[in-house]
C-alpha cells in the first residue's frame, strides 16, 4: 500500500490487515459482532489522521459503516475513519466502482502507449466481484470484446462477445455465472491461457505461476488482482514479450477514490461523481506519465519503473523529514 499510494500520488500508505475468517459461513448478525469487537480492539491504533480502514476482500461498504459507528462510540462522530462506506453516511459517490475504473482508465493509458485502443480488442477477464464486474461493464460499453470471464463457482467463454449488460442482470438475479444461457461453459484454470488480446486478473494472488505462465496467449496482462503473477511468472512472460502492468498501479483506483472521499469527510463537503471519476482518470493517467518516465530513464519494465517511482518518493519524503540513517 505504501508503494502503491506513492506511486499514485496520495498522502496514504500503511498495509493491509482484517481478520481470519470466511465471511460466506456466517450470518449478518455474526459478522457485525465480529467486526464491532475487532474494532474495539483496534479503536486506539486507528484514526483519521493515523490509519484509515477501507474495504478489500470479504467486506463490503456495511462492514465499513459498523467500523465508523464503533469508532465513533468511542472518539465522537467521525466519519473519516474509514472510506468505503455507505453514501448515507458520509460514502463517496464513484467509490463502488473506483478500482474497476481505473484498472480500465490504465488499460486505456497503456494502449494508448501502443497506438491501440479498447474498442476492438479481447479480453478474457478472471473474478467478476466488484473489481471484474465493474471492469467488464466498462470494458463492453468502451466497445471490447470480453470472450471469456470467471468467479469462484465457474468460467463461462464466447467467441463473439460476452453479453456483458445480460450477464450481470443474470447474477443480480441470483444467478450462477456457470449457469448463464448465452455462453459456453469452459474450465476455470483455462482462461488464464484463453486466446485473448488483454488479459485481466481480478481475483486472487500467485494465479500466474511457472505452471502455466508459458502457456498464456494474451499480449497485455492488467493486473487488477493484488499480486496475481509470480516472480517466475513474470520473467517467463517478459521473455516471451508479454507486456504487464503492474498492480501497484493498475489497481490504484480504490486507494485514489479513498482518498478523495477522506478529503470529502475532512471537508464536509461531497463531490458530484463527474468530479470523482475526472480527478481519478488525471491521477492514473499523470501515474502513467511518471512510471513510462521512469522506464526511460532507467531502461525497465513497466513493473521496475513503478516500484522505482514509489520507493524514490518514500525515500525523498523520508530524506526531506531528517530520517536518513
Amino acid at each position: 500500500m505504501t508503494w502503491k499510494t506513492a506511486v499514485a500520488d496520495v498522502p496514504y500508505g500503511g498495509a493491509k490487515g482484517g481478520i481470519g475468517c470466511s465471511p460466506s459461513d456466517l450470518s449478518v448478525s455474526e459478522l457485525e459482532r465480529l467486526t464491532r469487537i475487532f474494532t474495539q480492539k483496534i479503536h486506539d491504533l486507528i484514526g483519521i489522521h493515523t490509519d484509515i480502514p477501507a474495504p478489500d476482500m470479504g467486506t463490503n461498504s456495511q462492514t465499513m459503516a459498523w467500523i465508523f459507528d464503533e469508532y465513533s462510540k468511542f472518539h465522537g462522530h467521525s466519519p473519516a475513519i474509514v472510506t468505503g462506506k455507505p453514501l448515507d453516511l458520509g460514502g463517496s459517490l464513484g467509490r463502488d466502482a473506483a478500482t474497476g475504473r481505473g484498472v480500465v482508465f490504465a488499460t486505456e493509458a497503456l494502449l494508448a502507449e501502443h497506438g491501440k485502443s479498447i474498442s476492438g480488442l479481447t479480453f478474457a477477464i478472471q473474478g467478476f466481484g466488484n473489481v471484474g464486474s465493474w471492469a467488464a461493464d466498462l470494458i463492453h460499453g468502451r466497445g471490447g470484446k470480453i470472450v471469456a470471464i470467471s468467479d469462484v463457482h465457474g468460467a463461462i467463454r464466447k467467441p463473439d462477445g460476452i453479453d456483458i449488460p445480460a450477464l450481470s442482470k443474470h447474477k443480480a438475479e441470483g444467478g450462477l455465472l456457470k449457469d448463464f444461457k448465452d455462453a459456453d461453459v469452459m474450465d476455470q484454470n483455462e482462461l488464464l491461457v484463453q486466446e485473448c488480446d488483454v488479459l485481466i486478473p481480478c481475483a486472487l494472488g500467485g494465479v500466474l505461476n511457472n505452471e502455466n505462465a508459458a502457456n498464456v496467449r494474451a499480449k497485455y496482462i492488467i493486473e487488477a488482482a493484488n499480486h496475481p503473477t509470480d516472480p517466475d511468472a513474470d520473467e517467463i512472460l517478459s521473455k516471451k514479450g508479454v507486456t504487464i502492468l503492474p498492480d501497484i498501479y493498475a489497481n490504484a483506483g480504490g486507494v485514489i477514490v479513498s482518498y478523495f472521499e477522506w478529503v470529502q469527510n475532512i471537508q464536509g463537503f461531497q463531490w458530484n461523481e463527474e468530479k470523482v471519476n475526472v480527478e481519478l482518470q488525471k491521477h492514473m493517467n499523470d501515474a502513467f506519465a511518471n512510471i513510462k518516465s521512469m522506464c526511460k530513464t532507467h531502461d525497465c519494465s513497466l513493473r521496475m519503473g513503478a516500484f522505482t517511482l514509489g520507493v524514490n518518493r518514500v525515500a525523498r519524503a523520508t530524506t526531506l523529514r531528517g530520517w536518513e540513517a
